[in-house]
């Protein structure tokens, strides 16, 4: 009698009709693709945000925009690397990024960014804000934004075609 009673409740199972063809089929495939989608929001944000460089980057952003000559500056990595860090923090979510002539400028994401990055930015402001490293990039940003932008850019040119400027 057991087995039986095993046979029923998998044919049950393997009996249910699903029409995949209709409206449920769409709300199904929407709800799985938006789980997927969250998933993947969540793994880019939380990669990003795996990163010593990429927490300062943020941090140097909470209180405005900055741009990437400023924040090369303040890192003291090669434009390049600062690039990358930027861009992955962009593709996350996690910044706004315009172009100003030859300037390119980030900021924080703001409200029309997805909850998760508003979230992650914000969890990271609360935990970080007391470290000794971002409280000596404070230090540090506020000597950098008192150099003059064009001056900047001409140094930092200068280091990448083999000069020593640090």
């Amino acid at each position: 009698m057991r087995r039986n009673s095993q046979n029923r409740s998998r044919g049950a199972w393997f009996n249910v009709n699903w029409d995949l063809t209709g409206a449920g089929h769409r709300g199904i495939c929407r709800s799985l693709a938006n789980r997927e989608n969250k998933m993947k929001d969540f793994l880019n944000i939380t990669k990003a945000l795996a990163d010593e460089n990429r927490l300062r980057i943020v941090m140097a952003l909470r209180d405005g925009e900055l741009c990437v000559c400023r924040i090369t500056e303040l890192m003291g990595l090669a434009v390049s690397t600062v690039s990358k860090q930027l861009s992955i923090l962009y593709q996350a979510g996690l910044l706004n990024a315009r172009k100003e002539g030859r300037w390119m400028y980030y900021s924080l994401a703001g409200k029309s960014a997805p909850s998760a990055a508003r979230e992650g930015v914000a969890w990271v402001r609360r935990s970080l804000v007391k470290s000794e490293r971002i409280t000596e990039d404070t230090r540090q940003l506020k000597k950098v934004l008192a150099m003059d932008l064009g001056d900047l850019g001409k140094r930092q040119c200068r280091t990448r075609a083999g000069g020593s400027e640090r």
